[in-house]
């Protein structure tokens, strides 16, 4: 230490002084003495920012929750370890420990974006930056949310702050959902002002649009269109709120240029999705998704798979060799380097997509078939979004495909093109979509959220909610029981007494759904 190696250079004034410092120093200046001034107790909100921002990307959209929810949506198949008890039903949905760390990060995360807005509002040391404090009341909304998605009613009026309670109430999760749309709204608000703190605007700082409110704005816009439509089966107003999520989307993403893509990946900060799995080899293909691919004879289907000997697999039919190595969803072996995998678990510099384009294109065309607009109209909707989703699809595969740590993969098949996407929609999707518009429309949501860009999450949120709404329109294969939800952390099952009334034996996770999908917490 500094102080420490000064105090021993000069020890023998100190020993002269000595009877100076007791009889001529004040308190305060004792006081002084063993303070820290080497390391700041503080930070600017713009630093703070980047944090909240990576940590939203890689641990909490990314993360764990995102492999969990991968293997619950049938995505993938756990194969080995914690993942295969998760696809068996053995433990894993049922304990407080299995999700944990995602659990502690969505708080951090939560406490943080919540510090910047503090700063960054009147009476605060940085008041005036009110694009700042925007741009953090809507990663307070983006954690709120997971936060109460995955897990129901928590904590949250009292969370973060130690001084209110260490053991913070439990909140419900409407409440929660009142607070996560008037983030949103304040967002929108103050992400039309200006940084006018001397202090300055994230600038470089900010990871996801290098501090441009206007593509924020329209972040913002697209997460109230993705929440409004999270609570359509609690809503009083069910048409008003499907054309407010058409607004919003229009106010959202006009191309894939302004969707809110974290990509700050390279051979050494790496994708989550390639770091959880070369570092486990937990997962294999999914025969579920397989199937689905399959029907529609989809182009993905030649692009997003490899063999055991890391070649793509070129094509699949049903019972061929390569078909019987996609893993069977929830009856599968326990077993590493045998089936094969999607090429997203070696996408490592793929990018993880907080809000992606095609998703508020899959949104509006939601809404409008909900509302009983014409085909035509959505058609051309949901062609633009499923061209958008394979574009996106083939990034990862090419990611995938020429992995920095892992080398060059032998590639069999050549990239999908926008021609041939269109094409595919025109060949197979159309005849579905005209023979049942909801249905097709939620199966291409779901099999675009395929990937290694972190939005199995949002298929599970999807999925969860077609059930509330009693709409079984998403075919899945695991016999085992679907949880509902995840079970609350460790962290706060052991210490909260308010967390630890609820838990119980962890149970409910198959039982009780959350109460946007008709549940009670």
């Amino acid at each position: 230490m500094k102080i420490i190696s000064t105090i021993k250079k000069y020890s023998w004034i100190l020993v002269a002084t000595i009877p100076l410092l007791f009889t001529g120093c004040s308190e305060d200046a004792m006081d002084e003495v063993n303070k820290d001034v080497n390391h700041t107790t503080d930070a600017k909100a713009k630093y703070v920012l980047t944090d909240v921002i990576t940590r939203t990307a890689f641990s909490n959209a990314g993360g764990e929750a995102n492999t969990y929810a991968s293997a619950y949506v049938e995505h993938e198949v756990g194969t080995h370890g914690q993942l295969w008890d998760a696809e068996h039903r053995i433990s894993q949905p049922s304990s407080s420990s299995t999700y944990n760390n995602t659990w502690g990060s969505l708080y951090t995360s939560l406490k943080d974006a919540k510090v910047v807005i503090s700063k960054c509002s009147e009476g605060g040391t940085e008041a005036g930056n009110d694009v700042t404090k925007g741009m953090a009341e809507v990663m307070a909304a983006y954690n709120l949310a997971l936060i109460t998605d995955l897990y129901g009613d928590a904590p949250y009026l009292e969370a973060g702050d130690y001084s209110v309670s260490l053991t913070p109430k439990v909140d419900k999760q409407e409440v929660i959902y009142q607070a996560i749309l008037a983030y949103i709204n304040s967002a929108i608000v103050d992400l039309q002002k200006t940084d006018s703190n001397l202090s300055g605007g994230p600038g470089s700082n900010d990871l996801l649009y290098s501090g441009n409110k206007a593509k924020w704005l329209k972040f913002a816009h697209g997460l109230k269109a993705r929440y409004t439509m999270r609570l359509i089966k609690k809503s009083t107003k069910v048409n008003a709120d499907l054309q407010t999520v058409i607004d919003e989307v229009n106010q959202s993403f006009a191309s894939v240029t302004d969707q809110a893509a974290f990509g700050i990946y390279d051979e050494n900060n790496i994708n989550p999705t390639f770091d959880f799995q070369w570092s486990r080899d937990d997962l294999a293909a999914s025969r579920s998704m397989v199937d689905k691919l399959i029907e529609r004879n989809d182009p993905r289907l030649r692009r997003d798979f490899i063999d055991a000997d890391w070649v793509q697999v070129a094509a699949v039919t049903t019972g061929d060799d390569a078909y019987e190595l996609m893993a069977i969803n929830g009856a599968n072996d326990e077993a590493q380097y045998v089936y094969n995998t999607s090429v997203f678990m070696f996408s490592q510099t793929a990018p993880t997509l907080l809000l992606s384009y095609h998703e508020i294109l899959f949104l509006k065309a939601e809404a409008m078939s909900r509302l009983g607009q014409s085909s035509a109209a959505i058609a051309s909707i949901l062609k633009e979004a499923v061209v958008a989703a394979i574009a996106n699809s083939e990034i990862s595969v090419e990611a995938g495909l020429h992995a920095p740590t892992v080398g060059d993969l032998e590639e069999t098949s050549a990239a999908i093109n926008p021609t041939e996407a269109a094409s595919y929609f025109d060949t197979s999707v159309l005849p579905l979509f005209l023979a049942n518009p909801l249905k097709e429309i939620m199966n291409q949501k779901y099999i675009s959220f395929f990937g290694a860009s972190g939005e199995s999450v949002e298929a599970y949120n999807d999925i969860r909610r077609l059930k509330g709404l009693g709409e079984n329109l998403i075919v899945l294969k695991n016999a085992g029981k679907f949880p509902l939800r995840f079970t609350y952390g460790s962290d706060d099952t052991t210490t909260n007494p308010n967390i630890q009334a609820i838990f119980g034996d962890g149970q409910y996770a198959y039982t009780e759904a959350v109460w946007w999908a008709g549940g009670t917490r």
